[in-house]
């Protein structure tokens, strides 16, 4: 007769030695350090996102979702912005948004913009979504990231997406040039001089 799975283990095990104790001892931690890194991360966090800041308290105007948008800060040229549109320039870096709550939203889409605005990555791809699937309340996400990129300082311009990079539910944004490109730039047009 076949022995049972049971037997089999019992059978496999006889030669094995327990061990004494099954504690394992860690080293000693930096308490200090402990506390100096979870204060330094709260410091970021409320860098990022305002405990005051809800969404929910701004007035919005509520988009239909397949509403394009289109936004353009004074000075910038209308040829520049006609290739923000017709995405002639590189998207260097994406945002998705998707099913995040309003309040981590709105701190993704700032902590993106300033990073990208830091490295000089000029153009960028938010993608929002449309809202379709909330029947009640459509286009919400989609209404407030146009609300906020408008108020962000360093973007200088934004348009609905092309369908091959997400249509209405995506947004081309363009970004000023960061400082430090700035400076580079005035050098080398001086040294031309």
């Amino acid at each position: 007769m076949p022995l049972s799975d049971f037997d089999l283990f019992l059978t496999s095990m006889e030669d094995v030695t327990p061990i004494t104790h099954d504690t394992v001892t860690l080293p000693p931690k930096n308490h200090k350090a402990v506390i100096a890194q979870q204060e330094k991360n709260k410091a970021a966090q409320s860098d990022l996102v305002s405990e005051q800041f809800n969404p929910l308290d701004e007035p919005l105007e509520l988009l239909d979702p397949l509403a394009i948008l289109s936004f353009k800060k004074e000075g910038v040229q209308s040829a520049v912005f006609k290739n923000v549109r017709l995405a002639k320039y590189q998207l260097d870096a994406t945002l998705d948004l998707h099913g995040q709550l309003l309040k981590n939203a709105h701190a993704s889409l700032l902590a993106f913009v300033q990073d990208c605005h830091q490295r000089n990555i000029r153009m960028v791809l938010v993608r929002h979504g449309i809202g379709i699937k909330n029947k009640t309340k459509p286009g919400i996400l989609k209404s407030y990231v146009n609300q906020w990129l408008q108020t962000i300082p360093c973007v200088l311009a934004f348009h609905t997406a092309l369908r091959q990079h997400g249509g209405s539910g995506a947004t081309y944004v363009l970004l000023k040039k960061s400082d430090d490109k700035k400076h580079q730039n005035r050098e080398i047009h001086s040294k031309r001089s």
